[in-house]
């Protein structure tokens, strides 16, 4: 099995986010659950530029999808009830 060539921190730099773990996991805390029915690169707290970046990975296959994915999985996991 091939190692990935980008981790989710690149992914978070490419779409000109904060980076950090710290970060990410805010990033996800404050935007979780996404709907099902709803594609990541459609999601609201998306800008124009960053949905576009999501949508053609996906599209294209390339080698940001499969980290594209992850992140759209980890918007869709219910935060934990307190």
């Amino acid at each position: 099995m091939e190692r990935p060539i980008h981790t989710l921190s690149d992914l978070f730099r490419q779409l000109g986010l904060p980076d950090q773990p710290q970060d990410i996991e805010q990033f996800i805390a404050r935007h979780r659950p996404l709907a099902p029915e709803t594609a990541l690169a459609d999601a609201p707290f998306w800008q124009a530029d960053q949905a576009t970046f999501l949508r053609e990975e996906v599209a294209e296959d390339a080698d940001w999808a499969e980290l594209v994915d992850l992140l759209s999985a980890l918007l869709r996991v219910a935060p934990p009830e307190a």
